[in-house]
């Protein structure tokens, strides 16, 4: 009993991350945010239906990272030739012209973070993972937080955008379905990251509180 007693009061606490304050946690209303009354620093809000709003985002990232994965970036037409590339023809041909250390770089921020944050965040966000904690869940959590300052799509985009002003001097350079799709997936991240993974453990709190809170009663 003293077991379960503490394990529900510390629950109930909340430690600033910023100044490392300690508050007994509010049962905030929709729309509400706590802040930390030390430094200012964001404590907890409520998360309302964002939850449900980022699940069917998080599916069009995944869908638009495929789109950008599969098709060219840019044709390149010169003279009569034509020449056009994907991300992972680009990561290859880096490889081939003795630029490993750049082409595992281009990898690691475009590709590997950024998939691992959108495939663990889809995982975390279905139904049946909110009603129970899922395995894994605390190592997912944790490889989702430190993955989310590693990808890079947005700078890649960004050195895209610049290469292609650079190359419509010399040559005609037709914008192909993963340059769209790329534009459409930068912007959908931007969402989708900036969701707080934290919030998702909070949940999962609450509802383990309320089942432990109705066997005891039950009991």
């Amino acid at each position: 009993m003293s077991r379960h007693t503490c394990y529900l009061c510390h629950r109930s606490i909340h430690v600033c991350e910023e100044c490392d304050a300690v508050y007994h946690r509010p049962r905030l209303g929709r729309c509400e945010v706590a802040h930390c009354l030390r430094c200012g620093a964001e404590l907890d809000r409520h998360t309302g239906k964002r939850l449900e709003r980022l699940l069917p985002l998080t599916v069009g990232a995944l869908i638009l990272f495929v789109l950008a994965n599969a098709f060219p970036i840019v044709t390149i037409e010169l003279q009569g030739l034509s020449s056009d590339t994907t991300l992972i023809g680009a990561v290859l041909a880096l490889a081939r012209d003795g630029m490993s250390e750049v082409a595992l770089l281009v990898t690691a921020t475009t590709l590997l973070f950024p998939l691992i944050q959108m495939l663990v965040l889809f995982y975390l966000l279905l139904p049946s993972s909110r009603l129970e904690r899922p395995p894994g869940f605390v190592f997912l959590l944790r490889m989702m937080q430190a993955a989310r300052p590693w990808g890079m799509i947005e700078v890649f985009m960004l050195g895209i955008l610049v290469a292609l002003i650079k190359l419509s001097n010399m040559a005609e350079v037709i914008p192909g379905p993963a340059l769209w799709s790329f534009g459409a997936l930068t912007v959908l991240l931007t969402v989708v990251v900036s969701f707080n993974p934290r919030y998702i453990w909070h949940i999962c709190e609450e509802k383990q509180s309320s089942r432990d809170e109705i066997s005891e009663h039950s009991a």
